[in-house]
């Protein structure tokens, strides 16, 4: 069982962020960086699909500049056997590109699953992992919540709005991986220093080409401060008023 997880270096979501002086981007001074939660997801999966079956390979790809190989090395300290580096001055913003230069890398790799996170918390397109499974021609199931692999197809659980679908798929072919499928696990000591020594490739990205551009990002202007008009229910009537005089909700 050979498995692919393309994955994504992302900015920590718990903080507070500044645009960017060219307003194109996030100013990355001082913040932390990490693989995006949904693409962990999918690297504890394939790894705990790879313990099930006692065998196969699992293999993490990751396009950017240099600074990507910092998730790549943590996926191999968590028990990925190697990676690859498509290499680029940037992430476009478009999903396209990203796709085509995935699927130039996974072309004739001989996998039997690719996987992707459901969306990256980023710019949370949800996007590649579908356009890679159309490049490539191959079966495609989005947001899995649970995953199976057995004699030569997968079943897959996704979850409905109060409900929720079991889908059967051939082999090989592209899943996205949702949030409750698993938690991805912490490096070990033995693991980091395992990562070491694990092969990390090193390629130009085949970009496809960008349809589309990030003019400018802003933050939302700020919200204005709250006041307390009262306690109780002597409040009540001042309240009513603002709301239909002043918040016109009423």
């Amino acid at each position: 069982m050979k498995i692919a997880v393309c994955i994504k270096r992302v900015p920590d979501m718990d903080v507070r962020f500044k645009i960017a002086p060219d307003a194109k981007g996030v100013d990355e001074s001082g913040l932390k960086f990490d693989i995006s939660d949904f693409d962990g997801y999918a690297v504890e999966a394939a790894l705990q699909m790879k313990e099930k079956l006692g065998v196969g390979e699992v293999v993490t790809i990751a396009l950017g500049p240099d600074s990507v190989q910092e998730i790549l090395r943590k996926a191999m300290s968590m028990g990925v056997d190697r990676s690859v580096q498509l290499k680029a001055d940037a992430v476009p913003a478009d999903s396209y590109a990203i796709a085509t230069a995935l699927a130039a890398e996974l072309q004739g790799g001989g996998y039997d699953l690719i996987m992707f996170g459901r969306m990256s918390i980023d710019t949370a397109h949800g996007a590649t992992g579908a356009m890679v499974a159309e490049l490539l021609g191959l079966p495609c199931v989005t947001a899995c919540s649970r995953l199976e692999i057995a004699d030569g197809k997968g079943t897959a659980r996704r979850e409905l709005e109060g409900a929720y679908e079991t889908l059967t798929f051939p082999l090989p072919a592209v899943v996205t991986i949702d949030e409750g499928i698993a938690r991805p696990r912490y490096p070990s000591l033995k693991g980091i220093m395992a990562a070491k020594k694990k092969p990390l490739d090193t390629k130009p990205a085949q970009l496809g080409a960008t349809a589309f551009t990030l003019d400018t990002m802003a933050l939302p202007p700020e919200r204005a401060a709250g006041r307390i008009i009262g306690e109780g229910v002597a409040a009540v009537p001042e309240l009513v008023r603002l709301l239909k005089e002043e918040a016109k909700v009423l």
